[in-house]
């Protein structure tokens, strides 16, 4: 064995063992430890007894965090909470707690697991491990829907606010955010600006965990519930954020149409999703969309990839939009505008 062949070995060997390190970052999570770690460094001892676990293994837990710079370990013996690591808190102003829970529970990990049937049978392996498609799950399981809800809002909370900032909204007009979930999005847009109306589309057990209700929005508002399938309600501006991504390309197209339907004259479609890049540079939408390839139907796209998509619903792309986040804003307009 050459020499380059014995480094290729090594380094392949390690990669295929890095999925111990989301399972080490969700127990972290689960047990609540870095809530604990707010007022300094802790033995794995006074973590154990305050999260109810064992000392020696949540010691081992810790060690490999302490490797991506989550925690730190001291010459004691003693763990404390890094800047990187912040997040991991409950309280945290953009708490991920949550999102980790989601994105390692185990109707995503499962799946995942099983990747290579995805290759064999050209299609996700969800319904053959939980015996019905993904959504379905999701709605008849109340405690796994609520992890995926919440889980998603605090995935897109540190996003929202400069997706808002980033593309100029007209001084008027209605906008509506369909399959918005619990709001964030729409909310930061109202926020920054205080001429728009907004209407908020979801399922009924989403939307009542909605955060339209402030102050600052007051009175600009409301909610609507249905099936972005069947209908969507009528404005200036549909936004759809990560929503086409969870759908094959026929299912878009229908759910692109509704809002075509219910635009106003002069109106304009934003898909909020990340466009892929053509380049072998790492990007989170390479890594999600085997996710997305594993668990759903849906897929992430290229620029051209939406070119097409929206053609085919009688849309043309005007621009893309790109924001601080990894995600961009695809503008859309009728095509016969």
């Amino acid at each position: 064995m050459t020499t380059d062949s014995r480094s290729s070995a090594a380094f392949l060997v390690d990669e295929s063992l890095g999925y111990l390190f989301p399972a080490a970052l969700r127990a972290a999570a689960a047990v609540g430890v870095a809530d604990h770690l707010t007022d300094g460094p802790r033995s794995p001892a006074e973590l154990a007894e305050v999260t109810a676990t064992d000392a020696r293994n949540l010691s081992r837990v810790l060690r490999l965090l302490a490797t991506r710079g989550i925690v730190a370990e001291d010459a004691e013996g003693r763990f404390r909470l890094t800047a990187t690591g912040d997040a991991l808190r409950t309280d945290a102003p953009h708490s991920a707690r949550s999102a980790i829970l989601m994105n390692t529970d185990r109707s995503l990990w499962l799946p995942a697991a099983e990747m290579d049937r995805c290759l064999t049978e050209g299609t996700s392996v969800f319904e053959g491990i939980f015996g019905m498609p993904f959504f379905a799950h999701f709605a008849q399981d109340e405690a796994t829907a609520a992890v995926f809800h919440t889980g998603m809002a605090a995935m897109s909370d540190p996003e929202n606010e400069p997706i808002a900032a980033a593309y100029d909204f007209p001084a008027t007009g209605t906008v509506v955010d369909v399959g918005g979930g619990h709001g964030g999005l729409l909310l930061e847009v109202l926020r920054h600006n205080p001429g728009l109306r907004g209407v908020l589309y979801d399922q009924p057990h989403v939307l009542a965990g909605h955060r339209l209700d402030v102050e600052e929005t007051e009175g600009r508002w409301s909610v609507a519930e249905g099936d972005f399938f069947s209908a969507a309600p009528p404005g200036d501006i549909h936004l759809l954020k990560r929503i086409l991504h969870d759908w094959e390309d026929d299912r878009c197209v229908t759910i692109l149409e509704r809002c075509r339907e219910a635009m106003a004259p002069g109106g304009r479609i934003l898909v909020v999703d990340a466009v892929v890049p053509r380049d072998n540079a790492p990007h989170q939408a390479k890594t999600l969309d085997l996710l997305l390839m594993s668990a759903l139907v849906g897929r992430e796209r290229t620029e051209a990839d939406f070119a097409e998509l929206l053609a085919a619903a009688g849309l043309r792309i005007t621009r893309i939009v790109p924001t601080p986040t990894v995600l961009s804003v695809v503008e859309a307009v009728a095509a016969s505008a």
